[in-house]
């Protein structure tokens, strides 16, 4: 959440990124904001000084009694009276507006880092690196939810889409076998590096309150896309982000716990209301699937060297599972609510022939760190908000789907990446 001094020191600033993101209106939000604080400190400084007064009559009231001067003192009680009346209709007035403040603020997204591009669309996003050799598969190569089927035979493939419709609806799918074997094996390895990294491993709740999905950015921009339980006002995560990031929430960091750097792996649940087409067959998109999630709390100074680390971080495991891949830096438009500057790996699809998103790395700035009241104590003893950073390290089901379509072998076998091997002890599904 954006801070109201920020956007009323900020003026032209605030306004300038919120139209590099596409905001509706932007010009307006900020004057009604900056309206509402007005109003808010005007209020407030109202307050402090129907306060003062009352209080300075208490003690001239005392004083009066002491004297022996009843009638002054019965008037200086009937002019407190009218003073306490008017401290309540002041408060109410001050609740009021803070409250509608904090509804404006709570509508506008993070603000671009200068370094975001110009654009409205994926087609805006701008490459930033391409790296790896997309390969030349066998004329009886597939995409993946074909090739599951012949792998597993078409009585009982690998990965069951029909049967996780069965169980629970069309997104859940089974995986069996040596397709459950790899999905263990690509988590444990994506723990494992990120272990050598200085990650500390996280074994968080996969629901969150209210509170939770307010602090990270999911309330209440989301809520479309999150499953929830009514009964109990929970909400499934859409990612390990949400809970680990919350944390901290509330908290003051010893800066000699800085930096903070966790990793978790979670399954995420996410509704994609409206997603329909060729595009999100198989395992391209689906409403339950698993993924390891890297989170890192900095100061603000470190925060873009660590986007950078945690960048460097995603892909040096995309390389060690041999895949091709693309880096995207995104524009404004395609950018999420919640970041300042996005990082987007895609990965080479050969079955397909197109490229699959399977990672996003984002610093979101202070975004988050206001809503959490996330903190530390600088050297000079003053509280600072921190930043806030996370990173896909790696989604699964794309990534699957690469590797088993990118290795496709011309007796129809899949070849297994050399540094999965030890962790699903096979080497090719047949």
């Amino acid at each position: 959440m954006l801070q109201t001094t920020f956007i009323r020191d900020n003026k032209e600033l605030t306004i300038a990124g919120l139209i590099k993101k596409h905001f509706k209106d932007a010009e307006q939000a900020v004057d009604r904001i900056i309206d509402l604080d007005q109003k808010r400190r005007e209020a407030q400084q109202q307050l402090d000084d129907v306060l003062t007064q009352a209080n300075l009559k208490a003690k001239e009231i005392g004083a009066l009694l002491k004297a022996g001067k009843k009638e002054e003192a019965d008037a200086s009680k009937a002019e407190t009276a009218v003073l306490k009346e008017r401290s309540k209709e002041l408060e109410e007035l001050h609740k009021h507006m803070e409250a509608t403040l904090q509804d404006e603020l709570v509508k506008l997204p993070n603000l671009p880092h200068v370094s975001v591009p110009e654009g409205r669309t994926a087609e805006d996003n701008v490459t930033v690196l391409e790296s790896g050799v997309k390969p030349v598969l066998p004329e009886n190569a597939l995409p993946h939810w074909e090739l599951i089927k012949k792998l597993g035979g078409n009585n009982a493939p690998i990965i069951d889409f029909e049967l996780g419709n069965k169980i629970a609806a069309a997104g859940f799918p089974v995986y069996k076998g040596k397709a459950a074997r790899l999905q263990r094996a690509m988590i444990s390895f994506f723990l494992d590096e990120a272990g050598k990294a200085g990650y500390t491993e996280i074994q968080p709740p996969i629901v969150v309150n209210a509170d939770s999905g307010f602090g990270t950015g999911q309330l209440p921009d989301k809520e479309g896309q999150m499953y929830h339980d009514a009964a109990d006002d929970l909400y499934l995560i859409p990612t390990a982000e949400v809970p680990v990031t919350n944390l901290y929430r509330d908290v003051i960091v010893s800066e000699a716990h800085l930096p903070v750097k966790n990793v978790a792996y979670t399954p995420c649940f996410r509704r994609e209301a409206g997603s329909w087409g060729a595009h999100v067959r198989g395992l391209n998109r689906l409403h339950q699937f698993d993924k390891v999630e890297i989170v890192q709390v900095r100061k603000a100074e470190e925060s873009y060297e660590a986007l950078q680390e945690m960048s460097n971080h995603v892909q040096g495991l995309l390389e060690k599972l041999e895949l091709p891949f693309r880096i995207l830096r995104l524009c404004g438009g395609d950018m999420g609510f919640t970041s300042a500057l996005t990082f987007d790996f895609e990965v080479w699809s050969a079955g397909q022939e197109r490229w699959l998103e399977c990672s996003s790395v984002s610093n979101f700035e202070t975004y988050q760190a206001n809503r959490l009241k996330l903190r530390y104590k600088n050297a000079d003893k003053k509280t600072q908000l921190l930043h806030t950073l996370n990173g896909s390290a790696l989604a699964l089901p794309r990534i699957l789907a690469a590797l088993l379509e990118n290795n496709q072998q011309m007796d129809g076998t899949v070849k297994v990446p050399a540094v999965l091997v030890p962790y699903c002890g096979f080497d090719v599904i047949e």
